[in-house]
């Protein structure tokens, strides 16, 4: 029998549902490392899903508890979309993914695991990631532990100090 090795999942499956959302980040940086928190912009930031589908599974989220597109100032909206190139570029350069899902589900019918607080989702992939594990066992393995994931891609995010 193989076993699969996701210790993070945990506190997830154990901790409450409802409460402060957890795209809302306090103004200090304190929690930046716990929290998975990659980078701050003026207007949006880049987090680490901690429950991620790929290694390097990032969102971005406006500072701004919003729910919706229209809901996003221009400036908001232009920063997000800048971001995203950030995210697209940081991870070709660190993981050399062979594609990359990039989106975002608006409403819970549509999917959205939190949907009060908008976020995009950027997943990288590889060809065969969705191997037989995913199709026949409905697993799916994380290769690498999620730490590991967030040192290795915070230093390719300060190279990007501003937007």
């Amino acid at each position: 029998m193989q076993v699969l090795w996701a210790p993070w999942r945990m506190q997830y499956i154990l901790g409450s549902k409802h409460g402060a959302c957890v795209f809302c980040l306090p103004e200090h940086r304190d929690e930046d490392e716990e929290r998975l928190v990659l980078a701050r912009y003026q207007h949006c930031y880049v987090i680490m899903n901690k429950y991620p589908y790929n290694n390097g599974h990032l969102m971005i989220a406006p500072f701004r508890h919003v729910p919706g597109v229209t809901d996003l100032t221009a400036e908001e909206g232009h920063e997000i979309m800048d971001c995203l190139k950030v995210c697209v570029a940081v991870l070709e350069e660190s993981s050399k993914p062979q594609g990359i899902n990039a989106g975002l589900n608006l409403g819970e019918a549509a999917g959205a695991g939190i949907a009060a607080h908008l976020h995009f989702q950027i997943v990288p992939r590889w060809n065969g990631d969705a191997s037989f594990m995913a199709v026949l066992a409905e697993t799916r393995v994380v290769p690498e532990h999620i730490t590991e994931t967030y040192l290795r891609l915070k230093p390719f995010f300060a190279r990007y100090p501003q937007l």
